[in-house]
């Protein structure tokens, strides 16, 4: 009977050291590794996301929690539980885990609705740019804008640069920019050109070069009428349209002259004063107006007293059809370039004293009018 007693306490001695190996080996780790690892990889996930600035509050909570629970991580390592115990601290990471994923979810949600709104807006101010590049080019006027082209194409780079490297709002901000510098332009071209869509000055141009069409008829002669929105000479013999040849203006041809050098082609009624021919002109041919008439005289005086041209500047001069001639440059700086051929054939059919009509526009529906409208039309859809 001693001998069975004994066997069974020896049994229970053995049973109960194993049970308490069993769980001293199983409360070795307080929580997985793999548990840590997870939140130190949403941690950096959300630190390369800049959360701290798209989403601050809930970030700033994320980082105290993280902080806290590290905190307790370093003090209960060393701490033994029993397998039934509840461990607090896994089930605190557990849930920041959960939290921690749901942010760098939300985060990723915020940056493409940011990235979505900046292309957006840079794709607008893109189209608006190309569309006043290309127009502007068409009508010769860039040199009105002076350097706001080549600063609204340094922020739209720009902006584009920053949605490249994540930088959302700093893109939205530059096109911003950039189309408020579009809108500057837009304004300086409508104040500038804006005669070319002025009804009543339109039909002024229209009935300057009825007149001479008319003097053409009852002369029985040649006339010259020059469009300069729609970059055309027409030359009329007895009041007919015999002849149209394109012509070129120089950069800021399309303004109307106000004083000597500054590259405006005059508007008025003129006649050819002079033709020189070859040997007597640099250019191929060239034929000379009476530039400036009493008119522009009268004009250039009342702008000067009231203000509108420094009492520095002098009077212009030396407006001339010409052609092209060799190491010269095409820029006609005022006057009115054609290719050599056609003003060899003009320089043929006119004489001194022939009428040379020069306007702005003849119709509503002008090349720079039809610019104008197109730049408004898009600054309201921006």
């Amino acid at each position: 009977m001693r001998r069975l007693t004994h066997i069974f306490r020896t049994f229970c001695s053995l049973a109960l050291a194993g049970l308490l190996a069993m769980s001293l080996g199983g409360c070795v780790e307080t929580v997985p590794d793999e548990l840590v690892e997870a939140i130190e990889g949403i941690d950096r996930d959300l630190v390369t996301l800049r959360a701290s600035d798209i989403s601050p509050e809930a970030y700033s909570k994320f980082s105290r929690e993280w902080i806290s629970l590290r905190a307790r991580i370093q003090s209960e390592e060393n701490i033994v539980r029993w397998p039934w115990e509840e461990n607090e601290l896994e089930t605190d990471l557990e849930s920041l885990q959960v939290e921690g994923s749901q942010l760098v979810a939300d985060v990723n949600t915020r940056l493409q609705a940011q990235r979505t709104a900046a292309e957006t807006k840079l794709a607008k101010v893109e189209q608006r740019l190309r569309l006043l590049n290309t127009r502007v080019g068409d009508i010769g006027s860039r040199v009105v804008l002076g350097e706001h082209p080549v600063e609204t194409e340094l922020l739209v780079r720009q902006a584009r640069l920053f949605i490249e490297q994540g930088q959302f709002d700093h893109a939205i901000q530059a096109s911003d920019r950039a189309g408020k510098i579009l809108l500057t332009q837009t304004a300086l071209l409508t104040n500038e050109l804006g005669r070319y869509a002025d009804d009543d000055l339109i039909a002024a141009w229209r009935e300057s070069a009825q007149r001479t069409i008319e003097w053409s008829r009852t002369h029985r002669a040649q006339a010259i009428v020059i469009s300069k929105a729609d970059r055309v000479l027409s030359l009329y013999k007895n009041g007919k349209k015999v002849l149209t040849y394109p012509i070129r203006l120089g950069s800021r041809g399309i303004r109307a002259k106000q004083h000597y050098g500054d590259g405006a082609t005059p508007e008025g009624e003129y006649r050819i004063h002079r033709k020189r021919g070859s040997g007597q002109t640099p250019y191929f041919r060239a034929l000379i107006l009476d530039y400036p008439n009493a008119d522009d005289r009268r004009r250039f005086e009342e702008a000067q007293q009231s203000g509108l041209i420094p009492k520095s500047q002098h009077m212009p001069g030396l407006i001339q059809l010409h052609g092209i001639a060799q190491g010269i440059t095409d820029q006609p700086y005022g006057s009115i370039l054609l290719d050599n051929p056609q003003i060899a054939v003009l320089f043929d059919q006119v004489s001194v004293g022939t009428p040379v009509t020069i306007v702005g526009a003849l119709e509503s529906q002008n090349s720079i009018s039809l610019v104008l409208a197109d730049l408004g039309d898009q600054e309201e859809e921006t």
